[in-house]
């Protein structure tokens, strides 16, 4: 599909995640599996090429793809449910995903577009370090230079919208670190970053849904710019 085919998540994919909800079990997905690959994995493809091709205005080195396996941009909805008490075989929300680094997409910064029936919303930056970037994320803020880059991106992003910055984990400043570091805020992450407000279901179903996860992108780029940084140090 070309750029711009996107036209919005249709109201029967939205309500089929909503009686997902409702009836989390396999004979009544299989019933109606044909609703979701229509209502909701085609118009997903279509999303993921169209903000894909966005995307690399704002770093050409944006990474999507199209396969549904759970391979591509485009999440499982299959839930792994090994280790859960919730034995429900369903998420009742779809995740996109778009990232800049070699190897999977889940070990790099990135943009992470999710949804469901009652609204959507865009994460930028990394849900989880590995050993290697808690390091280099640590050594990153400790360094006067690096560290007073993140807080510029910080300042910048707070500053053009009501972004909410996550990460914050551990009480205490890790141990080789000064505990009165001027960032010693950030110095508690264990990961980062930026959630948006949310967006409304009328805007999920329509083709301005792009132009809007496209302003956000935007907006909170200095924080995946950051991470893309000091990901290329932790090797």
């Amino acid at each position: 599909m070309a750029e711009g085919s996107f036209t919005g998540f249709p109201p029967e994919g939205l309500q089929f995640l909503a009686e997902l909800g409702e009836n989390n079990d396999r004979d009544w997905f299989n019933a109606r599996k044909l609703i979701y690959q229509e209502s909701v994995v085609a118009p997903a493809v279509s999303f993921v090429e169209s903000m894909g091709d966005r995307l690399r205005f704002i770093s050409p080195h944006i990474q999507y793809d199209t396969r549904t396996n759970g391979q591509g941009s485009l999440m499982r909805i299959y839930r792994d449910v090994r280790f859960s008490e919730d034995k429900s075989p369903y998420k009742t929300w779809i995740g996109i995903r778009f990232w800049e680094g070699p190897g999977k997409a889940g070990g790099n910064p990135g943009f992470f577009f999710g949804f469901d029936a009652t609204a959507g919303g865009l994460h930028v930056g990394m849900h989880g370090f590995d050993k290697a970037m808690l390091t280099a994320f640590r050594e990153a803020v400790n360094d006067d230079g690096l560290g007073s880059e993140l807080e510029l991106a910080l300042a910048s992003v707070q500053g053009v919208g009501a972004y909410e910055i996550n990460g914050e984990h551990y009480k205490r400043v890790p141990r080789g670190y000064d505990p009165d570091h001027p960032r010693a805020d950030l110095l508690r992450f264990n990961t980062l970053y930026a959630s948006s407000p949310g967006i409304e279901p009328t805007v999920l179903a329509s083709a301005g849904l792009v132009d809007v996860v496209m302003d956000h992108c935007e907006k909170m780029a200095p924080i995946e710019k950051w991470l893309v940084k000091v990901k290329q140090t932790a090797g």
